[in-house]
This record gives C-alpha cells, sequence and structure tokens, in this order.
C-alpha cells in the first residue's frame, strides 16, 4: 500500500521504488511462482531463481523517535516525540515544556512521576 502511494519522482525515488518492487517480487516468488518469474523478467534482472534472498537490516527496524504520552493523575495531557532510550529527567523537562501539561501541573505538588520508557510518562499530582 506505501509503494503505491510514493510519489517521488527523483532519481533516488525511483531507485527505491525499484528496489521495494525487486524485494516484494523475491518474497512472494515462492507463493505465485509463475507471476513473480513474469514479474522479474519485467523488472529486467534476468532469472529469478538465481537471485539471492535479501538480507534483514537490523538497523532500519530500530525506531529513532517514539511518541510519549503524557500524563496528570493519568488523564492524557499531551504527546511528546522522543528518542526511545530517552532518560526520565530529559522526557520530564520536555514534557514540562507542553503548555497544557504545565497548566494541569502549575500550583500543584508533584507526588510522584511513572515512567513508562519508550511509552509513557505521568506525573500524580495532589
Amino acid at each position: 500500500n506505501r509503494l503505491s502511494k510514493f510519489e517521488d519522482t527523483s532519481d533516488a525515488g525511483r531507485a527505491v521504488r525499484q528496489e521495494a518492487l525487486k524485494i516484494a517480487v523475491l518474497v512472494m516468488s515462492p507463493i505465485t511462482p509463475h507471476v513473480c518469474r513474469e514479474l522479474w523478467a519485467k523488472l529486467g534482472l534476468g532469472e529469478i531463481e538465481e537471485a539471492t534472498w535479501p538480507e534483514v537490516d537490523d538497523s532500519a527496524l530500530q525506531k529513532r523517535v517514539v511518541e510519549l504520552v503524557i500524563q496528570v493523575n493519568g488523564k492524557l495531557r499531551g504527546k511528546l516525540e522522543m528518542a526511545p532510550d530517552a532518560e526520565e529527567d530529559e522526557v520530564v523537562t520536555e514534557a514540562r515544556k507542553i503548555e497544557n501539561v504545565e497548566k494541569f501541573l502549575d500550583g500543584k505538588e508533584i507526588r510522584k512521576v511513572i515512567h513508562v520508557p519508550g511509552k509513557l510518562l505521568n506525573f500524580v499530582v495532589s
């Protein structure tokens, strides 16, 4: 679905589309060998039977940014995009910069901070 909506017409965009099509056809070939053989030929890649299976790039699977839910007393007050391994102090500092969060913290005592790395930050206030 993403590939059909990919609209980059630059040389780099065409190379990305070509690589994505190549991998899609190759991994579908055990299930639909006849169709994939024709598609592989249309892509101008020779014999599909001689192609090597694609290697997994583990670094591409790592999330560089995650969306953290910011709560005050268990109620959603904001969202924040940060590195998944961000320290609690850093997340608290950034969360307090969110206007809606600060509005609910202003003048109240923070009794507890619950931080689930990569997921949420909850301020328990009284």
